[in-house]
């Protein structure tokens, strides 16, 4: 199927056209009916799969032409980048109709995106705190909202959103049109749906677990942190083969970490997002990324979540992710529209439990590659990865110099305290008597008489 047997309007098809799309992904084809038929919907597809506009084209399809002031649709995504990213996509295919679309997250001046709200909006993206924020202000009124959009709503719930999310189902109008897009289908998933969602309609395409076609899968067993650098350095150095690299961390001290022993060499080339850096440091690297002025992103689960980079070579597993659901967002970074992606999995003995459990739920055993003779196997370990007994000890001693004190609870007889009752209350009360002063009625009595 082509986008022009999709029934588009006139102005969506100029639009797609110029952004040179010919045919729809499967899950774009299969939901475009379903979510104009105005049933609650609920999509299941894999990350780079095209969910953005799976559900804008059928809404803008329909989306009339108002000067109405409060907002018609309403789409909710768990991180600042991703409302940055909608909004772009929001504005690509909607460049010939006029429609108003508006970003809201938290991190920037809220006033200011209030008065972006009163000159009047068609469709909020935002993320759920700051959404929740602007309609307690009652700055956002939520009573025409007719269509709610949740996207990445496993991250949504895994972040701890869904305290907001019962507050804003609770605020816009019953009568509406749900929508969720997901790349996994979670325990918590299914209670939202079974809570808020009316007989909804389920499209599954490419499920969860399935590795995609167009991505190659090595990996390399590596024995600790150092070495893993190492061959980082290795593979980096070929600028050819790795000319866009997305390298994920599971951790933002790891991501610190890592960066301090890279930039020496890729400073020019590199740049890190993680929740600690500043709303706009992420904004420009992710922007230099994605142009092409930085070859390499490093960054975290989380913060990379949905976002869409054209043509990344490569997507490097730093670590073994704890969920197997984490490494198919991650390798879904590249391979994307059909193109060939390839990732690279760096798992230590420590991580290779999880690592059969990211090729079970794949059905598909990861290939293991020999380390290149040229990387060094490092002998220094991080402090995590030394043994427990030598963690405590402090680095200005020699181990013969090193006593272990006595743990808190071995007290010397000397400060031990038994409860000795009142009698000890009055023993104590003799030895420290309390000083009179004048307004003590004893004392005061007692001067009188004299």
């Amino acid at each position: 199927m082509t986008f022009k047997e999709l029934d588009l309007s006139n102005q969506l098809q100029y639009a797609i056209d110029d952004l040179g799309f010919e045919n729809p992904t499967p899950i774009q084809e299969q939901a475009f009916s379903v979510v104009r038929s105005g049933k609650d919907v609920v999509g299941i597809a894999q990350t780079g799969t095209g969910k953005t506009l799976a559900y804008m084209l059928p809404i803008l399809r329909d989306l009339k032409f108002s000067k109405q002031q409060h907002p018609r649709i309403l789409i909710l995504v768990p991180t600042r980048e991703l409302v940055l990213q909608v909004v772009e996509q929001i504005e690509q295919i909607s460049k010939y109709i006029n429609t108003r679309v508006l970003g809201v997250y938290g991190g920037t001046n809220i006033n200011t995106q209030k008065q972006s709200i009163l000159q009047g909006q068609d469709i909020i993206v935002a993320t759920p705190g700051r959404l929740y924020d602007l309609a307690l202000s009652n700055a956002l009124k939520m009573k025409s909202i007719q269509k709610l959009v949740i996207d990445e709503v496993d991250v949504m719930l895994d972040l701890g959103f869904r305290f907001q999310l019962m507050n804003i189902f609770d605020v816009i109008p019953e009568r509406r049109q749900n929508i969720l897009f997901s790349a996994t289908m979670t325990e918590d998933v299914d209670a939202l749906i079974d809570d808020f969602f009316k007989n909804p309609e389920k499209i599954s395409v490419a499920v969860s677990g399935t590795p995609l076609d167009n991505i190659e899968q090595v990996s390399y067993n590596i024995p600790n942190f150092f070495t893993k650098v190492n061959l980082l350095h290795h593979l980096l150095k070929d600028k050819k083969t790795f000319n866009k690299v997305l390298i994920f961390v599971g951790f933002k001290r790891t991501a610190d970490l890592l960066f301090k022993h890279l930039e020496e060499v890729f400073n020019d080339e590199m740049c890190v997002i993680h929740s600690n850096k500043t709303q706009n440091y992420r904004i420009r690297s992710i922007r230099q990324f994605d142009e092409g002025k930085n070859r390499i992103l490093l960054a975290t689960d989380v913060m990379a979540r949905g976002l869409d980079f054209d043509e990344v070579s490569h997507v490097i597993n730093f670590d073994t992710p704890d969920f197997p659901e984490n490494y198919m967002h991650r390798i879904g970074r590249t391979g994307r529209a059909e193109k060939a992606g390839k990732t690279i999995l760096f798992s230590t003995e420590k991580e290779q439990e999880v690592k059969v459990g990211i090729e079970t739920l794949m059905n598909y055993e990861i290939p293991v590659l020999e380390l290149p003779e040229e990387v060094e196997v490092a002998t220094m370990l991080t402090e995590d990865e030394r043994p427990r007994e030598d963690q405590g000890i402090s680095k200005n001693r020699t181990s013969l110099e090193y006593v272990p004190g006595p743990a808190f609870h071995e007290k010397s007889e000397k400060n031990s305290q038994v409860n000795r009752g009142g009698s000890y209350r009055r023993e104590i009360a003799k030895k420290y008597k309390k000083p009179k002063t004048r307004g003590d009625k004893n004392y005061n009595k007692h001067n009188k008489k004299k």
